[in-house]
């Protein structure tokens, strides 16, 4: 396979070295964009990491004052002349229907997904052009 020199003609080379020229130049440059994003995938990939201790870390502090303020809630009820039994039943009653709800919300915002619908679609569509010969019924692949 030739390589390109510097300073020399294009017009100097037959059809076949510079088909060869351009086979080469296009595979290098596809090789050389499969590097980049192999490091842009990477790098992402270390900041995703990053990024999810610190969600979990904040979790568990958000869990912990939640706690904390859970048995602020049940001492002030009890300050106010509630049974120690009955203030943190309905401390515990009210988290318990705060995650009822949150668990309503989130199964809703699950079913509204689509699944990838549209891209299954086309992407069936596509096998079944390969599948076919043109427009003809004729299939060119079997699966």
């Amino acid at each position: 396979m030739s390589e390109a020199v510097p300073g020399e003609r294009v017009e100097d080379k037959s059809l076949g070295e510079l088909v060869a020229l351009a086979s080469s130049s296009v595979s290098d440059l596809i090789r050389a964009e499969m590097d980049l994003a192999k490091l842009e995938l990477k790098a992402d990939a270390k900041k995703a990491a990053v990024s999810s201790v610190m969600f979990t870390v904040a979790a568990v502090m958000i869990g912990l004052i939640v706690l904390q303020l859970s048995f602020a809630f049940a001492y002030g009820l009890i300050a106010m002349g509630i049974w120690r039994w009955a203030a943190f039943g309905i401390v515990a009653a009210a988290c318990f229907v705060l995650a009822v709800i949150l668990i309503l919300i989130g199964v809703l915002r699950i079913r509204k997904i689509e699944k990838a619908q549209r891209t299954r679609k086309t992407l069936k569509d596509d096998f079944n052009a390969l599948r076919r010969r043109g427009g003809s019924d004729d299939p060119e692949l079997t699966a």
